[in-house]
């Protein structure tokens, strides 16, 4: 497993997200990321060197650092915010 490390700017928009089963679902995937980095999508372009999950409706943006073995979790939006 790797170490999971929150950006603030994810734990400000995560506590301002009022339906609690959306928290949950976000907390599920934190815990898949976990066991398997490499699950989201990786990104291109401008955003290259991240990756991102789903979770209806929003996306989830991670950064993954194999050499130190670390998840940065770094932003959640919406996904017509893109």
């Amino acid at each position: 497993m790797v170490e999971v490390i929150f950006d603030e700017k994810f734990k400000e928009l995560f506590s301002k997200i009022k339906d609690n089963s959306i928290k949950i679902k976000i907390i599920k995937q934190v815990e898949k990321i976990k066991i398997n980095p490499e699950i989201g999508k990786p990104m291109r372009n401008v955003r290259k060197g991240t990756r991102e999950l789903y979770i209806k409706p929003f996306r989830l943006s991670y950064e993954y650092f194999r050499d130190k073995n670390v998840v940065y979790i770094l932003d959640i939006y919406h996904k017509d915010e893109q």
